[in-house]
């Protein structure tokens, strides 16, 4: 049966993998296609678009954008989007610009701590695209800061540490208008882990037309719960694993795959793709 993995990130945002490693690796799993999504960047998919026919692998172009609603952060996947849009790579430009910014700032007061990080050195060599919070947590254990990534962001990057400072986001409308006018088809990523699933219908007021039921930490009872709200509001059902590369510890891809013919269904949302 054909599979897909419709979340993966690549070095253009906070992933380990190459575009070439992802597809290899993809190959390898026998999946039939995959979702590139990286976090406000769409810089993966034109090389990604060439290459993936040599590997035999579908690729859907897709994003992932962080949003505010109230006081939680909500990631929306865009997926089947124009990526070449100018006013969007503009847009998308800005976005980069303002988490190099925040992380620059985070640097600066990891090392008002005692935590010497040189910004200059945070980022692999390939990385092109947007940079967050886990490559700071990635520098801190390599600079022997921590132990352990989740360490790090327990201690210092996280929600309440002292170097954390807030993401600048945009809001949902903002970012369902922009994929929507891309001609694509936002879906709200992994609800099991935002848990607050009283925001769905309003989301869906403003054009959500999915959401990411089959997640790597949703356990079944959850899976059943946003299949019956999917039904509910009359959306699409997608899934992926959400791989980084090693990045988080597991790669992860494959780990969550879901049946082509949700594929077939989402590119006939899109009317393209």
């Amino acid at each position: 049966m054909k599979t897909a993995d419709l979340h993966i990130h690549t070095t253009a945002s906070d992933g380990a993998f190459s575009v070439s490693e992802v597809l290899e690796e993809a190959r390898k799993l026998g999946l039939s296609a995959i979702a590139i999504t990286d976090h406000d960047s769409v810089e993966a998919l034109p090389r990604a678009s060439a290459l993936a026919p040599r590997y035999g692998i579908e690729l859907i172009p897709g994003i992932e954008i962080s949003v505010e609603l109230e006081d939680s952060e909500v990631h929306l996947l865009g997926y089947c989007i124009d990526y070449e849009d100018p006013a969007f790579q503009k847009r998308l430009s800005d976005f980069r610009k303002a988490r190099k910014e925040r992380v620059e700032k985070m640097v600066k007061k990891l090392n008002e701590l005692g935590l010497p990080l040189d910004m200059d050195e945070l980022l692999p060599g390939q990385m092109t695209g947007a940079v967050g919070r886990l490559h700071v947590a990635l520098a801190l254990y390599r600079a022997g800061h921590v132990k352990t990534v989740p360490e790090a962001f327990r201690k210092y990057i996280g929600l309440k540490g002292p170097a954390y400072l807030p993401k600048s986001k945009i809001s949902p409308k903002e970012a369902m208008d922009m994929i929507l006018r891309l001609g694509g088809v936002p879906v709200l990523a992994h609800p099991g882990s935002l848990n607050r699933d009283e925001i769905i219908p309003e989301l869906v007021s403003l054009g959500l037309a999915g959401l990411e039921v089959y997640y790597p930490s949703h356990n079944q009872r959850q899976v059943n719960h946003y299949l019956e709200l999917a039904r509910f509001h009359d959306l699409l059902v997608t899934g992926g694993s959400d791989c980084h590369g090693p990045n988080k510890g597991k790669i992860l891809m494959g780990s969550v795959r879901i049946p082509y013919d949700l594929v077939e269904r989402l590119k006939e949302k899109a009317g393209h793709c």
